[in-house]
């Protein structure tokens, strides 16, 4: 598809950013994936910001400054959250409303209830709430060099797709990739589990108890072939539909018979 073809004269412009750091392998990946297809716009904690969810800074003040800069590209560093490098690019960074808006690559999982903790999903449902279309990329693969060129393919072909058509309002996607050979692409549902046996019991060098943050997935649906954690686990990049809305819509006519 041909730019001209979606966006007119004009190129679109597409925010990234990510939670693992604008040093990260995953982030860079998802630049160059994204190279070709608009003008980029680099918005990137200097930090690890992993498990922010949707945090912002309300104490600290943020600064931000360019750390690359290469035609159709400007690349900035933020001492904040993930949300908040949104925030910042998008009140006082960005020239005009981006087109599409993509974090990640992040190393790990985001699948399943990891949507609520995870800092490259509260990045991309930050965007949904300011009417960007989002995306959120996640590969299943923590080690440091993990191969992302399966998952920078899918990002720019998805990608290329949402700046088309775009999303519903409301709506981002939180796509999640396995490691290794990907069989093929499924548009799935959330996995219904929790994590548990979350924190492993040590102690510091004085003796005193910590706790190390660990877990186990407890999946309550391992059966459902819809289901995001069921299409990783049988080799297929799974794309969640995700809402900002968190009205349960089929609960409310109960709750209002409720006598408080």
């Amino acid at each position: 598809m041909k730019k001209n073809e979606y966006m007119g004269n004009r190129k679109p412009l597409i925010l990234v950013t990510n939670d693992d750091g604008y040093q990260a392998k995953g982030i860079n990946s998802l630049m160059e994936a994204m190279k070709g297809l608009g003008e980029i716009i680099v918005f990137a904690p200097d930090t690890h910001q992993s498990g922010m969810s949707s945090a912002i800074s309300t104490s600290l003040p943020l600064r931000a400054r360019v750390y690359h800069r290469e035609e159709g590209l400007t690349a900035y560093m933020c001492n904040g959250t993930p949300v908040d490098c949104v925030k910042l690019a998008l009140n006082e960074f960005v020239p005009r409303k981006p087109d599409l808006l993509v974090s990640g690559i992040n190393h790990g999982s985001n699948a399943g209830i990891s949507v609520i903790y995870s800092g490259t999903m509260g990045a991309a449902i930050e965007g949904c709430i300011f009417e960007v279309p989002s995306i959120g990329f996640s590969l299943c693969d923590f080690s440091a060099d993990a191969d992302f060129s399966a998952t920078a393919s899918l990002a720019r072909r998805l990608a290329a797709r949402v700046i088309g058509t775009g999303l519903p309002r409301g709506v981002c996607l939180n796509v999640n990739v396995p490691a290794g050979e990907i069989k093929g692409v499924r548009m799935t549902t959330q996995t219904e589990g929790k994590w548990v046996n979350e924190y492993q019991p040590s102690q510091d060098g004085l003796g005193r108890d910590v706790f190390w943050m660990t877990g186990n997935f407890e999946n309550w649906e391992a059966d459902n072939v819809d289901s995001d954690e069921w299409a990783l686990a049988n080799g297929y990049a799974a794309v969640v539909p995700v809402k900002i809305n968190m009205t349960a819509y089929d609960f409310l006519p109960e709750l209002k018979k409720w006598e408080i």
